[in-house]
């Protein structure tokens, strides 16, 4: 993915090349550009929202139902053209990890007490890289001043890569080859594997402050919608345990039976039958970030 994301970058950098330098006053210092460009990194937090985990009682659109607790370090960095402090585009390499576990609900006596009693939990590591175009609303009415501090929208394409992990007997066991629900087995036509790597379409705002004129900050929030539901390895139904001997080695079929169904860890001799609900398949996984970028203007000219 680190490529793709290099690829980008030169792409970006051969586009403002052949853009006709234009030069007007930025302070008493400093000239600006007609299109700036922009290179920074940043820091911040990642979450998911899957089928598992969640707040007390049915499950609820996005903020509602989030566990903030969940929330875990992400980071990355970017390179960016802005056109007339009003329409850019960024290239970013984004690294980070998500998790989600039904113990969270342990004291919850609500109606996610089942989702308690299911009993599963995932983490995953994610790697992303994105293309991003802006919007900053404020400089269609400001075209003499540069704003210092400034809002934002941002959408664009992305590709991502994760890979869902649960453990068992302290080992962390990756959950995407066990088809924990029977994905690409025969018996289960209407259930196709799903793929680690793939599109996602993020979505945000944000606010940029300009601390000089060579440095700015952004604070800013990304949501990403995905083509997937299995995030977190979680979607459809429980499958018949034995289809697990007959597509998988014995050795891997142990794995995902233990992994599949979990409720026994909590009620001995307590089994889900084939059909059951596993997950809801109506709503897709997401995740999100919230980041504070820091950049570095490349093409101001000291005057």
């Amino acid at each position: 993915m680190s490529r793709h994301f290099t690829y980008l970058v030169l792409l970006m950098i051969t586009s403002a090349s052949v853009v006709q330098s234009q030069y007007y006053f930025y302070n008493d210092k400093y000239y600006n550009s007609l299109t700036l460009a922009e290179a920074g990194f940043s820091i911040g937090g990642m979450n998911c929202l899957t089928d598992l985990g969640g707040r007390k009682g049915n499950g609820k659109p996005f903020l509602k139902d989030i566990n903030w607790k969940n929330t875990h370090p992400a980071g990355g960095s970017y390179f960016g053209l802005l056109y007339d402090q009003t329409f850019g585009i960024r290239a970013e390499v984004q690294f980070g990890k998500i998790s989600a576990s039904d113990n969270i609900l342990k004291d919850d006596q609500s109606s996610a007490k089942n989702r308690y009693n299911r009993n599963l939990h995932f983490k995953s590591n994610i790697t992303e890289v994105l293309l991003l175009a802006e919007f900053f609303p404020l400089a269609l009415f400001n075209r003499e001043h540069t704003p210092f501090i400034s809002p934002f929208l941002l959408s664009g394409i992305g590709i991502f890569r994760f890979n869902p992990q649960a453990q068992l007997n302290n080992q962390w066991i990756d959950l995407h080859p066990l088809h924990t629900e029977g994905q690409g087995f025969k018996e289960y036509p209407g259930k196709t594997p799903y793929k680690i790597t793939q599109v996602n379409f993020p979505v945000g705002f944000g606010l940029r402050y300009e601390i000089s004129a060579l440095i700015n900050a952004r604070l800013e929030m990304v949501y990403r919608f995905l083509r997937t539901d299995y995030l977190d390895d979680v979607s459809t139904q429980y499958i018949d345990p034995s289809m697990f001997y007959t597509n998988l080695s014995v050795r891997e079929a142990g794995i995902a039976k233990n992994l599949a169904d979990r409720s026994a860890e909590l009620q001995p001799g307590i089994s889900r039958h084939e059909g059951e609900i596993r997950g809801n398949p109506e709503n897709r996984d997401t995740y999100f970030s919230c980041n504070l970028k820091v950049g570095l203007i490349l093409n101001r000219k000291a005057r």
